[in-house]
């Protein structure tokens, strides 16, 4: 299947005014991974638009803990904003997005729970995803006797799992800068969700093994989300950063004002 895009109600590619200045792009990685993913192409393409950028770097403490994070990120930023995710952080940018500066919501390989839901039922939605059965659960305590459990995946799982499409020498290195995401980050409900609001574009990664495709299906047509599918693993703005970027900025120039 070749990629291709699909809007609920209109083509947007050609909206938006060339004299509107760029809206700022804030990037928030997900989960077993950092601010590195966006590496690959897609801030090198937006950079060559001239696309002001943030980097948000998503601590994967709780939904409630890194939204709080990302609306300081948010309030340093002057002008229109338009908020991207991959994997977890669908769950921070949903909570977060209600900041009135934000325009827009890229989901790229990203849920997009509701008010209510989890990342985790999100990833169980729906058959078909091996994220449970590829990741191990660490125990951590912290200096004031408290501990968690930390989610890590399995390093002889991570491309069949995140990467399959990715080269192996960009998965080892990928395995080795993965963070560890708190169990309960995965698993707190959130309380409020931006895409009830405010417009949203998905990125529908066919070959995801972590997420399943119709759970993809369920979430963009419950938001009305402009839609583009892409034969891709769900490491998307790895192995595809052209689609991810083109996304973006199409997202930017219908938000435009």
């Amino acid at each position: 299947m070749e990629n291709h895009t699909r809007s609920n109600d209109r083509d947007l590619a050609g909206s938006g005014s060339r004299d509107t200045p760029n809206p700022t792009i804030v990037l928030a990685h997900g989960a077993l991974e950092d601010s590195s993913l966006w590496t690959h192409g897609v801030i090198q393409q937006l950079q060559r638009d001239d696309y002001p950028l943030k980097v948000f770097s998503n601590p994967l403490r709780g939904v409630a803990h890194d939204a709080a994070y990302l609306r300081s990120v948010l309030a340093t930023i002057e002008g229109p904003v338009i908020l991207v995710s991959h994997a977890y952080g669908g769950a921070v940018i949903t909570q977060a997005g209600d900041d009135p500066k934000v325009k827009a919501l890229v989901y790229a390989g990203s849920p997009m729970p509701a008010v209510g839901e989890s990342s985790s039922e999100c990833l169980e939605r729906f058959p078909g995803g091996d994220f449970a059965s590829s990741v191990d659960l660490v125990p951590y305590t912290l200096p004031d006797g408290t501990s968690g459990t930390n989610v890590l995946c399995q390093a002889d799982k991570y491309r069949s799992l995140l990467a399959a499409d990715v080269s192996e020498s960009v998965v080892a290195l990928m395995i080795a800068t993965q963070r560890p995401i708190a169990k309960a980050a995965l698993d707190e409900p959130l309380t409020s969700a931006a895409w009830t609001s405010k417009p949203s574009w998905q990125v529908r990664p066919l070959q995801d093994a972590a997420i399943p495709v119709d759970e993809y299906i369920f979430e963009s047509d419950r938001a009305h989300s402009h839609v583009t599918e892409v034969n891709s693993s769900h490491a998307v703005p790895v192995s595809n950063p052209d689609v991810v970027a083109d996304v973006i900025k199409q997202a930017a120039r219908a938000t435009a004002t």
